[in-house]
């Protein structure tokens, strides 16, 4: 490959690192809309932003797919890359999308955990839902005498 064919990947690199990173802010966005609509509760807002997330991975799955190619070969000749002009603005280009990568799976993780919380409090609001309602009928057979005394009452009376 010469020198002028891994100048053209490198723009192509560029060109397709620069459209992943406009997706990543987009889904550095929706990932922290979810974790505020997480906090606050609001399933049916997360349901939603779910769907533009998934938009937004099936472009950047695709734009990634053809880059893999053009990354390989670039890290085949890296001796010769690293020496092309503009060359390392795009190496850096590359460092800031592994950056929002990590910005947004931190942000992931703190989603996750509120869910978490959330489900261990459903949990326990149902565990007191139902010792309540056990205690609740126990005192309602307390309240309200079997139907078998009623019958003795009523031989007697």
């Amino acid at each position: 490959m010469t020198p002028d064919d891994l100048a053209r990947l490198v723009d192509d690199y560029r060109a397709g690192i620069e459209a992943e990173l406009q997706l990543l802010h987009q889904l550095q966005t929706v990932a922290r809309t979810q974790h505020d609509v997480t906090r606050t509760g609001d399933y049916e807002a997360f349901g939603t932003v779910a769907g533009r997330r998934d938009e937004i991975m099936r472009s950047l799955v695709m734009i990634e797919e053809g880059l893999r190619a053009v990354r390989q070969t670039l890290g085949e000749h890296r001796a010769v890359v690293s020496r092309i002009e503009g060359f390392e603005d795009v190496a850096a280009l590359h460092r800031e999308a592994g950056r929002l990568v990590n910005t947004i799976l931190a942000t992931d993780q703190a989603s996750m955990s509120a869910l978490a919380d959330a489900e261990m409090a459903r949990r326990s609001a149902l565990a007191s839902l139902e010792r309540g309602e056990a205690t609740l009928a126990a005192y309602r057979r307390v309240l309200t005498p079997p139907v078998a005394n009623a019958t003795l009452v009523d031989r007697r009376g």
